[in-house]
C-alpha cells in the first residue's frame, strides 16, 4: 500500500508514519489491485491529536476516518477500526463495485461563516425606544472555503455505498442511470433522499409519487 503523509502544526515522525502503514496493511486484505492511501496528522489547542485517513480504491471508490484523542496512537487505532467496519459492512459491494464511465460534473463547494448569513438577536422588548436601531448588515458575506469537487458518475446504490464509506453526510454525484447531477444524504428517520439537480435522461425505475 503506497501511504502518503501531511503533518499539520506538528513535526513529523516517522514513528507514526510507520505506525499508520503497519495498520493499514491489516486491512490490505480486504482489497484487490494497488492502493493509496493519504493521512493527515495536526494537532489542535496543544492536546487534540487528529488523525485523517483516506483509502482511495482503484475502482475510484474512497474509504476515509477521522478521529481526535488526547493522543495520536489511540486516534490511529480508531480511525484504523472504523475503516475496518465500513470495509467489512460493504465488502461484497466493494469487490463487485466497478467504476462507471459516464459523464460526470464539476460542482463547486462554498463553505461561508454561520454568524455573517443568520440573523443578528434583537434587542429585547424592554429596550428604550429612543435608542438608535443598529444598521442593517453591508451585503455579502465571506467565503471561508472554496473548491471544485467532481461528481463522479455512479449508480445509487453505488452512491450510498461511497456515502457510509465516506462517513460524510452527504454526496454529490452524477446518476449513471439519469446523467443528472444529483444530491444524496441521509435523512434523520435513517432512509436516503436524493435531489436530483438537472436533469437528463428519463429513469429507467417507474414510479409513484416522491416521498418527502
Amino acid at each position: 500500500m503506497q501511504l502518503s503523509t501531511t503533518f499539520r502544526h506538528m513535526d513529523g515522525s516517522q514513528a507514526v508514519r510507520e505506525y499508520t502503514a503497519d495498520k493499514l496493511d491489516k486491512i490490505r486484505k480486504y482489497f484487490k489491485g494497488p492502493i493509496s492511501a493519504h493521512a493527515v496528522f495536526s494537532v489542535e489547542r496543544g492536546f487534540h491529536h487528529c488523525v485523517d485517513l483516506s483509502i482511495t480504491l482503484p475502482s475510484g471508490l474512497v474509504v476515509n476516518a477521522k478521529e481526535t484523542t488526547e493522543d495520536m496512537y489511540s486516534s490511529i487505532d480508531l480511525a484504523t477500526a472504523r475503516i475496518e467496519r465500513q470495509v467489512r459492512r460493504w465488502k461484497d459491494k466493494i469487490r463487485d463495485h466497478k467504476p462507471h464511465g459516464g459523464p460526470a460534473a464539476t460542482v463547486r463547494e462554498l463553505v461561508i461563516p454561520a454568524d455573517e448569513i443568520e440573523p443578528r438577536p434583537t434587542a429585547p422588548e424592554s429596550a428604550s425606544p429612543s435608542a438608535p436601531a443598529e444598521p442593517a448588515a453591508s451585503p455579502g458575506y465571506r467565503i471561508i472555503k472554496d473548491e471544485r469537487v467532481t461528481a463522479r458518475s455512479m449508480t445509487v446504490e453505488d452512491a450510498v455505498m461511497q456515502l457510509n464509506l465516506l462517513g460524510d453526510e452527504i454526496l454529490v454525484f452524477t446518476d449513471a442511470d439519469t446523467e443528472a447531477t444529483t444530491v444524496l444524504y441521509r435523512r434523520p428517520d435513517g432512509n436516503y433522499k436524493l435531489i436530483a439537480t438537472t436533469t437528463g435522461k428519463a429513469p429507467g425505475s417507474s414510479g409513484g409519487s416522491p416521498a418527502r
